[in-house]
């Protein structure tokens, strides 16, 4: 059994769907850019948003960081809460807290934000750290996320094969993946978030979870 779970937030925990990608297109009206079918959005949930304008709308640095600004003043008012906790997520924390699994959150969304989903779903208790991004741009991939959540831990010196024996990052896209592999964690992805069709699987992930269910007893083998 795993004695360590690092959990990503967006398509993991909770469906933020409807609240990232209105705010996308909010951003994105701000350069005249109308985007009405919402599906083609759903690639920013999971990467950082100054990676995903720059990729998928051919916005500059400065751009990007401008979209950023014009999507947090909708998001943070507004689109944080339109969200939805999956069915199961709750039960699935408190057995593996209850087993005596250390929990924590990494997540690439800024920690202000993090911190107050999990609070407004009342699921901020099970874990024992919660990291995120800074809301200036610092710490804004996975893998930066990553280390210090081991850092918070206290086991970012744990030797490499203990540590990808005892510790797990589960996340539904590539980036969570490559943050566990990284730092030598097992990664686990689960299949009802937001990754494209073979992206799991093309990056390594070890396991993957098709349901809430299948990921519960996967993390509590042995328990």
């Amino acid at each position: 059994m795993f004695q360590y779970c690092l959990f990503d937030l967006d398509g993991t925990l909770t469906d933020p769907k409807e609240g990232i990608t209105k705010s996308v297109q909010h951003a994105l009206r701000y350069f005249n850019i109308e985007e009405p079918d919402i599906k083609k959005l759903e690639p920013f949930i999971g990467p950082p948003l100054k990676d995903s304008f720059m990729e998928f709308y051919g916005l500059t640095q400065a751009q990007a960081k401008k979209a950023i600004e014009v999507y947090r003043e909708r998001f943070a008012p507004i689109g944080v809460l339109e969200n939805k906790i999956f069915p199961g997520t709750a039960s699935m924390l408190r057995r593996a807290k209850e087993s005596g699994i250390h929990l924590a959150v990494a997540s690439s969304k800024p920690e202000c934000f993090v911190r107050q989903i999990l609070e407004h779903f009342h699921i901020s208790p099970y874990f024992e750290v919660i990291v995120g991004s800074e809301l200036d741009g610092t710490r804004g991939t996975k893998e930066e996320v990553v280390e210090e959540a081991l850092r918070q831990l206290g086991i970012l010196a744990m030797e490499a094969a203990q540590r990808h024996e005892l510790c797990a990052m589960i996340g539904d896209r590539k980036f969570d993946i490559q943050g566990a592999k990284a730092h030598g964690l097992t990664g686990i992805g689960v299949r009802f978030g937001y990754a494209a069709e073979g992206e799991l699987e093309a990056e390594g992930a070890e396991y993957i979870a098709e349901t809430m269910e299948e990921l519960e007893k996967l993390l509590l083998r042995g328990a």
